[in-house]
């Protein structure tokens, strides 16, 4: 009776178990309005930010010597002749019906050339994940475990330092140690659909660890800090007092407890994985949406910059509100306030 139902997770259980009126859904629903609000500011600072950018989008891309007529026609088809809120609404309008545009460079949809671009990204971002996550709990349990001593401080120190160096630096320092002194991966991460599983893993795996690396110290520490803080409480202490083991007491009390500052932390550099790696494909060359927001930047391509930023901004936000929601609904003192 008290169980959960045959193929439904914990949090789905606990969500369907949360009434209406409760304090939880009340919380959810702003946490989600609070979201809405500020994708629709996000969205009036990316155009308006593309609106101050300085000279004519026309001429820019016709180039000077183009006739009077042929830049008029050209500012006509992109609406540039309309007031700035008219366009603004026009292209809020096409965005919530899934119509991005066309690029300027190449003339092709923005959602079709967006596409493969950000599945290249969330491959390179959930690869990442896939070794970041673990390592990171495990280290932070570990740290957690054997606090003070010298393996909690070697970790400590070893994870900052890392963390302490910009993507870049990182970066090419793995190229140099890997790619030119050992020749063990490419220092160009490309992919294409052609290749396996294996090759693309193998690709990436420069990019992969110089991402690791930079969010493996904030998720490690974070970790160590809910596990410590849990710890302390009476309920360990009776734990201990029963004879348990310090694992046992880490793996079947601690670490439940401590899922809400964690998953957190988690969903936050999850974002980040996805929304800060335009430094790390620019510097590996990599295929994904940054390197396609470097180029169009560099090719004066509006649309595409708009679409990829809003992308980037949906994305970032929709990660920390699911944080949000998943601690509330983890949290079992939110779930049952009486």
């Amino acid at each position: 009776m008290g169980g959960t139902a045959p193929g439904m997770t914990v949090s789905q259980f606990a969500l369907k178990r949360i009434p209406f009126r409760h304090p939880v859904a009340i919380m959810i629903a702003k946490r989600l309005g609070i979201g809405l609000a500020i994708l629709w500011i996000i969205s009036l600072l990316i155009f308006a930010g593309v609106e101050a950018l300085p000279g004519d989008l026309a001429e820019a891309v016709l180039g000077q010597s183009a006739l009077p007529e042929t830049v008029a026609a050209f500012r006509k088809e992109l609406k540039l002749d309309l007031p700035a809120h008219v366009r603004y609404v026009s292209w809020l309008g096409d965005v919530l019906h899934g119509d991005l545009g066309n690029s300027l460079a190449s003339g092709k949809p923005i959602t079709e050339l967006i596409g493969w671009r950000f599945k290249n990204t969330l491959f390179l971002a959930g690869s990442t994940a896939a070794v970041a996550i673990p390592l990171a709990l495990f280290l932070g349990m570990i740290s957690a475990l054997y606090r003070e001593s010298w393996l909690d401080k070697t970790l400590s120190i070893s994870t900052l330092s890392a963390i302490s160096f910009p993507e870049f630096f990182v970066g090419y320092i793995l190229i140099t140690l890997f790619s030119v002194k050992m020749g063990l991966f490419p220092s160009i991460s490309s992919i294409s659909s052609e290749m396996s599983f294996l090759q693309k893993v193998h690709a990436i795996a420069l990019p992969c660890l110089t991402l690791t690396l930079v969010v493996l110290a904030h998720m490690m520490r974070m970790t160590r800090a809910a596990l410590i803080n849990v710890m302390d409480l009476p309920f360990i202490e009776m734990a201990r007092l029963k004879g348990m083991s310090r694992r046992r007491i880490v793996f079947y009390h601690a670490l439940p407890n401590a899922l809400a500052p964690i998953i957190n932390v988690i969903a936050i550099n999850l974002a980040y994985l996805v929304v800060g790696v335009v430094v790390v494909e620019v510097v590996f060359v990599y295929p994904g949406l940054g390197q396609l927001l470097v180029d169009s930047v560099s090719k004066r391509d509006l649309p595409l910059v708009q679409a990829s930023g809003l992308i980037f901004a949906v994305t970032y936000v929709g990660l920390n509100l699911a944080a949000d929601i998943l601690s509330m609904i983890s949290n079992p003192r939110l779930r049952h306030p009486n």
